[in-house]
């Protein structure tokens, strides 16, 4: 038996006293930090399900709230994560998992968390699969944790891809056509219809860790490339449990992103607009670099949805704004806390986490502007910068941005997450070029 998942009761001496009080934080005073007050009386725990171990949503969570002196614990992989070293964080639950565990498991490992911080705490979900896991748990968990009242079955359908296109055609919300097929010769048929290219992406939370149909969010460029994707993402003959989605074309569409809470009555306690500028890989993975932008229009649309459909808690959106129509279609809506919700911060210090915390803990939220500044992911943003200038021929742009950074990795006060993620990433990189160097061979 493994006892390193299983055993959720032993002590975790190597790492923390998880019964001490925590003095060491108790200096980080609110005129230090530029952040609201928050009831240092009450911890946090962030829950996360499957194998990430590099993702800044993580650690930018473990820097909001320990640089106000709440106390802050993580779910994490091993002890030399990123999140699992910062000066910040006050225990590690060194707890990994792939996402495959029945639920009864993964939901053991969120109580036996909350026993040992030993009193209330918020829980922040960082990937679809804990927001699920915490929405259609709360009773259960609600001895240990504090969590916002959302609709048990919401952060389901909104995590899955045919959900999501469901309740904006219910909420008359824009969003590109898609459609999820009940068999290949469907799926093959929508791309005759719409045209290629493509995109595909894995279909509902939790399958796309069993059973993934394609690695990330994949762009095909032809039906023979469609047919090999495919065949790579499980048995032949069988449904593809994937979304098939109309492709907007980047030259002709801006990427948009809102980062908002939704406090008890489904108002926006906090919301924030920003633009995508780079992404890994470019065009369609995950943020390397992006800007706070006000867009009262794109504000007023996401406050809309979310009044629409009851939700609570932190959300992370994603938007296209189509140029041949003038229409901002959502994409993606995440419900917990986003990659780079770190960009997005108040003139009052606030932050969706932070709101979130404040209105859990019945302590008003400041309504205050979101300041103008960018954020950047290190290596990735980088890497898209170069591919992306490679790919289109052209000097690279935005390579140092105008307004005040915030950097997923690179901080001051808290140096060695930096170098803990300079490693993992040289060692990615390393396996990448054998592999590449095995395959060639």
């Amino acid at each position: 038996m493994d006892r390193s998942r299983t055993d959720l009761t032993r002590p975790d001496r190597s790492r923390t006293d998880f019964t001490r009080p925590d003095r060491s934080r108790t200096d980080l005073t609110r005129s230090a930090h530029g952040g609201p007050e928050l009831d240092r009386e009450v911890p946090v725990l962030l829950v996360k399900v499957g194998h990430y171990p590099q993702t800044p949503s993580h650690l930018g969570a473990v820097r909001s709230f320990g640089r106000l002196g709440v106390p802050v614990y993580a779910m994490v992989e091993d002890r030399l994560t990123p999140t699992a070293v910062s000066r910040y964080l006050t225990g590690a639950f060194v707890r990994p998992s792939t996402g495959r565990e029945p639920p009864g498991q993964l939901l053991a490992a969120i109580l036996a968390a909350g026993r040992r911080i030993g009193r209330p705490s918020v829980a922040v979900a960082t990937d679809d699969e804990s927001a699920v896991l915490l929405a259609e748990h709360r009773a259960e968990l609600a001895r240990w944790f504090l969590l916002p009242p959302v609709p048990a079955e919401l952060p389901r359908r909104l995590a899955s891809k045919a959900g999501l296109h469901a309740i904006c055609r219910e909420a008359d919300v824009p969003t590109p056509r898609a459609c999820a097929p009940g068999s290949r010769a469907e799926l093959v048929d929508a791309g005759r219809r719409w045209g290629y290219p493509l995109v595909l992406k894995n279909l509902e939370p939790f399958t796309r860790l069993r059973h993934p149909a394609v690695g990330h969010t994949t762009v095909v460029r032809s039906e023979e490339e469609l047919l090999a994707t495919l065949a790579r993402g499980g048995p032949d003959g069988g449904a593809p449990s994937v979304l098939a989605q109309e492709y907007l074309p980047p030259e002709r569409s801006e990427d948009w992103i809102t980062h908002l809470c939704c406090g008890p009555d489904g108002e926006p306690l906090a919301l924030f607009t920003g633009r995508k500028v780079r992404s890994w890989p470019p065009g369609r993975g995950v943020t390397a670099r992006a800007r706070a932008c006000p867009n009262p229009e794109l504000a007023a649309l996401a406050a809309r949805l979310c009044r629409r459909i009851g939700y609570r808690g932190v959300a992370d959106l994603d938007w296209r704004l189509d140029l041949r129509d003038g229409r901002y279609k959502l994409v993606d809506f995440n419900p917990r806390t986003g990659a780079q919700f770190r960009l997005f911060e108040t003139v009052d210090g606030v932050d969706v986490v932070r709101a979130l915390h404040l209105t859990l803990t019945g302590r008003p939220v400041p309504s205050g502007a979101q300041l103008s500044r960018s954020f950047g992911v290190g290596q990735i943003d980088l890497l898209s910068m170069l591919a992306t200038s490679w790919g289109e021929r052209r000097a690279p742009r935005d390579v140092w941005p105008r307004r005040s950074t915030e950097r997923a990795w690179l901080c001051r006060d808290d140096l060695a997450p930096t170098v803990a993620e300079a490693a993992r990433f040289g060692c990615s990189a390393v396996r990448v070029l054998a592999g590449s160097v095995r395959n060639r061979g």
